[in-house]
């Protein structure tokens, strides 16, 4: 039995009539395939990379909107019931964030905040839908790896939105723990949204140990106080309680690995957060990724210590 690709397997958490169109599109464009975008009264969208492909309902992809399906509110609003499991009262704490996760693929949500004192407290009357292609890529990590092994330090891991950060996180967890490039070493993943775990079959995270749905700050200190990891990964170092819980588990002897958002080495050392993590001590590189045109491939390797860029080809 052929194993079903990743767009496929996007594409189903979709309402029925979209994704039975969404399933028809050439292969040759799944595999380059992003992100599945739906706004109401607009065509139906995919986008691979910086190109925007509409999409008819016989499944065939143009580059105008003329002949394109539109999406219409059932669509949404079906497919936005079917992503949050048919239970959305359980997950306002996401969608008041502007997401929801769902097997393994972050969907963002568009619609109209209910806010007091400038706290969002719900997102209602949803209006559009973007859902980002959870994808597993073996070996994405090694050209990383063959500069980061034997590892004796912390990665941070620098990309815009859609350059593959969680792929090759995804990858470095798989790698380490099964003694891919060296022997096996004991990784804990805190998978915090479900996305460096949910969608791409038990075999992709190796043998980690995977902390799913916990605050990267609880995840790390719990990962630290009862599971004695070597390297503990997580995805998108957010505020400042993370930098905090990254100097704890720096501290007590793990090896830490975090993506961060930042599209170059400029932007990186320019936010607030990067300064609180290398203050922590717990990195000492940064790799840099192309951006969504080249997904999951590395610009930039940068040692942090001995201020030594190079350039990757």
């Amino acid at each position: 039995m052929e194993l079903e690709n990743d767009f496929d397997k996007a594409a189903r958490l979709l309402c029925p009539e979209l994704s039975s169109v969404l399933l028809k599109i050439p292969d040759s464009k799944k595999s380059s395939a992003q992100e599945i975008r739906l706004r109401l009264g607009k065509p139906l969208t995919v986008f691979c990379g910086s190109l925007m492909l509409y999409v008819c309902r016989s499944g065939e992809t143009v580059y105008s909107p003329e002949r394109a399906m539109v999406c219409t509110k059932n669509h949404i609003f079906e497919s936005f019931r079917r992503l949050c499991g048919y239970s959305v009262y359980s997950r306002q704490n996401e969608i008041k964030n502007g997401f929801v996760t769902s097997g393994g693929c972050r969907v963002g949500l568009c619609g109209t905040a209910d806010a007091t004192d400038g706290i969002i407290k719900a997102i209602t009357d949803i209006t559009s839908l973007n859902l980002r292609i959870a994808r597993s890529i073996r070996g994405a990590a090694k050209p990383l790896l063959s500069k980061l092994m034997p590892m004796k330090s912390g990665l941070m891991l620098a990309g815009a939105p859609s350059s593959g950060k969680t792929t090759i996180l995804r990858d470095i967890a798989r790698s380490l723990s099964v003694g891919e490039y060296s022997p096996p070493l004991k990784v804990c993943v805190i998978d915090e949204r479900g996305e460096l775990s949910g969608n791409c079959g038990a075999d992709e995270l190796g043998m980690c140990d995977v902390l799913i749905g916990y605050p990267k700050s609880e995840g790390i200190i719990q990962a630290i106080r009862s599971l004695s990891p070597q390297v503990v990964i997580c995805d998108e170092i957010g505020d400042l309680r993370d930098c905090r819980a990254i100097a704890t588990g720096a501290n007590a002897g793990a090896y830490l690995i975090a993506s961060i958002h930042a599209g170059s080495f400029s932007q990186l050392m320019a936010r607030e957060q990067t300064g609180e993590l290398l203050r922590t001590g717990a990195f000492s590189h940064a790799a840099i990724l192309y951006g969504a045109d080249r997904p999951g491939m590395i610009s930039e390797y940068h040692s942090l210590q001995q201020k030594k860029t190079y350039v990757c080809a």
